[in-house]
């Protein structure tokens, strides 16, 4: 595990939009999510892992986007799933 996150050159993304209508896996497959993390590579949102389907991490998966942010009200804080470290962004 890194102290700091080395995948900064994936960060493309850092706003969280104003408006978020949840998960769009969870949405299209018509399953819950607990909180929204946002994929700072392309945009999209995702469910966290504590959600029944984790699309987030399915997301990392799929995509090799290794950094995403909440997008939950209050929170400005960002993952990298490869270093496995927590961070804010300097724009946040």
């Amino acid at each position: 595990m890194a102290d700091v996150c080395t995948h900064l050159d994936h960060v493309l993304v850092t706003e969280a939009p104003d408006a978020v209508e949840g998960c769009v896996d969870c949405l299209r497959e018509g399953t819950r999510w607990v909180h929204l993390r946002m994929c700072h590579e392309c945009g999209e949102v995702r469910c966290c892992d504590n959600s029944p389907e984790q699309h987030a991490t399915k997301h990392f998966r799929a995509s090799a986007h290794p950094v995403m942010r909440s997008v939950e009200p209050g929170e400005a804080w960002s993952w990298c799933f490869i270093d496995e470290v927590a961070f804010r962004i300097a724009t946040e």
